[in-house]
């Protein structure tokens, strides 16, 4: 086995551990991890990334339904219109997008690939995640309102959080937990929990998307979500022990360097 595929398999342990330390943000890394040291196109990378992360989120939303942690109402209301969107998104969007976007230059030398496009566009999600976390704000924590639902933005959120998974393959929790908080009004710690359902449903349903079209290598896809899945059951059992916030904050800045080094990789790699 070689430094980096070891390297991607311990990857895959940091991204379950990362989700059950602070109950997000693992999921960030599985595209980087499966592109950069296991050598996938982006795509397939995209692809198995939902496989990834839904199995794990499943995993952390059964344990926070044995505590009642859960709302479903708001699950379903919220996950409906993004599972659709996230389907359609995995099933027609992605395999319709050319290889070759456009050329530009003099002679037309410079080609804009849908891999180099889809990698950009993971990096500027990233920062956005990073920047969510590094200001790691929970004035909603304790939030104590009665559960209201402001249906048409929660439809247009679930929309869009259910094309952004699409295209890039991670949860989108740092979207969907101050949805919940802010639409929903549910408070921070069952916003975590049910976050943690809608990200599992909508990332294995968009992945049926792409079992129609790509040839999916399942013993490698398994042994890497199995790893993932170690990592949340240590994640969950070192929570006890590390302060999550500052933990978060943390990790926040690492996603923020990692997302610069990838849009540098891409740019230098398309030149």
């Amino acid at each position: 086995m070689e430094i980096l595929e070891l390297l991607g398999y311990l990857g895959a342990l940091l991204i379950g551990l990362v989700l059950g330390l602070i109950g997000g943000g693992g999921s960030i890394l599985t595209v980087p991890i499966l592109v950069y040291m296991l050598s996938l196109n982006p795509l397939t990378a995209t692809a198995y990334s939902l496989f990834v992360v839904g199995a794990t989120s499943l995993v952390g939303a059964i344990k926070n339904m044995t505590k009642g942690m859960v709302d479903f109402r708001t699950a379903i209301v919220f996950a409906v219109p993004a599972f659709i969107a996230v389907y359609l998104t995995r099933a027609f969007l992605m395999p319709a997008i050319p290889e070759v976007l456009f050329n530009f230059g003099s002679d037309g030398e410079i080609s804009v690939t849908r891999d180099f496009a889809i990698m950009v566009f993971f990096a500027i999600i990233m920062l956005l995640a990073a920047i969510s976390m590094i200001r790691n704000k929970n004035g909603n924590a304790e939030n104590s309102e009665k559960v209201s639902y402001n249906y048409p933005l929660i439809i247009i959120e679930g929309l869009v959080v259910g094309l952004i998974t699409g295209i890039v393959g991670a949860g989108g929790g740092f979207l969907i937990i101050p949805a919940l908080v802010l639409l929903a009004k549910l408070p921070m710690k069952k916003a975590v929990a049910t976050s943690l359902l809608i990200i599992s449903i909508k990332s294995l349903i968009g992945f049926i998307g792409d079992v129609q079209h790509l040839d999916i290598d399942w013993s490698f896809l398994m042994l890497f979500t199995a790893i993932s899945i170690a990592g949340i059951f240590l994640g969950i059992y070192l929570n006890r022990f590390i302060n999550g916030k500052k933990l978060k904050t943390a990790f926040g800045w690492f996603v923020l360097i990692m997302a610069v080094y990838i849009m540098i990789q891409e740019v230098l790699s398309a030149s």
